[in-house]
């Protein structure tokens, strides 16, 4: 297996095992865990594929990622209660999840395209969507309205991983390179609470007031 297909199982794996913990902290049966450890693991490269017209997409093409899914919702179902804290393993997992996939899908980005701008793009949003995605379904607290930087740090090792590429670099230089960018923002960001300043003008007024 080369580098960027094992970044890509790695990926898949533990973002469906982000995915399966959420399903856990809302106490659902073990359908509920291996749909969620699904939607989450392969989300992102679904919308990365559909982006790019790479049709019919990566699962369809190589059925062993849903099995992946299915093996880690499988494991999580009986190993969750192990875990003192689901949800700070969850946000650390997510966070090496991204590190893997923002890296996976901005080499199939240039891959596809032969242009950084997509190859970038791509990796952003093929690390943010699974996550997202998983939070909506869940009802947990979106990743996007968090105050720690998160897709940044997908757009970062996207940027790293491209550009190193771009000129040159062997693939597991541009792949550790991109990877280890991303995860050090966003561990960082969980760790040290990094943010972006917030806008903070005035408060939002409700319709009723604009509209009379």
């Amino acid at each position: 297996m080369t580098l960027l297909g094992f970044l890509d199982y790695a990926g898949v794996a533990v973002f469906a095992a982000t995915g399966a913990l959420s399903a856990s902290r809302k106490e659902l049966d073990v359908i509920g865990f291996l749909f969620l450890a699904a939607v989450t693991g392969i989300g992102g490269g679904t919308l990365r594929d559909v982006v790019l017209g790479s049709l019919p997409v990566f699962w369809v093409i190589d059925p062993g990622y849903i099995l992946v899914c299915v093996s880690m919702g499988a494991l999580v179902f009986f190993t969750a209660h192990l875990f003192e804290s689901r949800y700070r393993l969850l946000i650390w997992l997510d966070a090496i999840g991204l590190s893997a996939y923002c890296v996976m899908g901005a080499a199939k980005g240039l891959a596809a395209s032969g242009s950084p701008t997509v190859a970038i793009v791509t990796g952003t949003l093929t690390a943010a969507a699974g996550g997202i995605l998983r939070d909506i379904i869940t009802g947990e607290p979106s990743v996007l309205l968090r105050p720690e930087i998160y897709v940044t740090a997908g757009l970062a090792g996207a940027c790293v991983f491209t550009g190193a590429t771009v000129a040159g670099a062997p693939v597991f230089v541009a792949s550790g390179a991109g990877a280890l960018t991303a995860f050090a923002i966003r561990g960082g960001a969980l760790r040290f609470g990094w943010s972006f300043p917030r806008y903070k003008p005035r408060p939002g007024r409700s319709p009723e007031d604009v509209l009379r």
